[in-house]
């Protein structure tokens, strides 16, 4: 009868990879989002949701977040313009209680649908922001 062991301790070692996997991995959650026309002392001014292309030079995406576990993380802002991806920023996520912010260049022809996502490390939304630039 051949032993079982090799196999009850690879069992038991992929049991403490994911585990520890899964203790270690941070837990991200977005507590505001907003698109503005401008970050001052650290925070939004206001929150776009229609905007003319030619009122404004720049647009940012502020994203306060909260995050469980230990060590530096990041974020993505994905901006889209009608479902087109028209930027893709990574931002270090440092503390437990973290603001960061994108900005994307608005030039004249930039009407349309547009949206921010906050993606997560492994590419889940965490959360969204719609807005129309005529």
């Amino acid at each position: 009868m051949k032993s079982s062991l090799p196999l009850v301790l690879l069992v038991i070692f992929i049991s403490i990879i994911i585990f520890v996997g899964t203790v270690m991995a941070a837990d991200i959650k977005v507590t505001e989002m907003a698109v503005t026309t401008k970050i001052a002392k650290g925070n939004p001014v206001d929150s776009v949701r229609r905007i003319s292309s030619s009122s404004v030079k720049a647009l940012f995406c502020f994203t306060r977040l909260i995050k469980n576990g230990e060590g530096d993380d990041s974020i993505k802002h994905v901006w889209y313009k009608n479902g087109q991806v028209v930027g893709e920023y990574e931002l270090p996520v440092k503390g437990n209680r973290w603001r960061t912010y994108s900005s994307k260049a608005i030039e004249k022809g930039a009407s349309g649908n547009w949206r921010v996502d906050v993606l997560d490390k492994e590419g889940a939304v965490l959360k969204s922001v719609n807005f129309r630039i005529n």
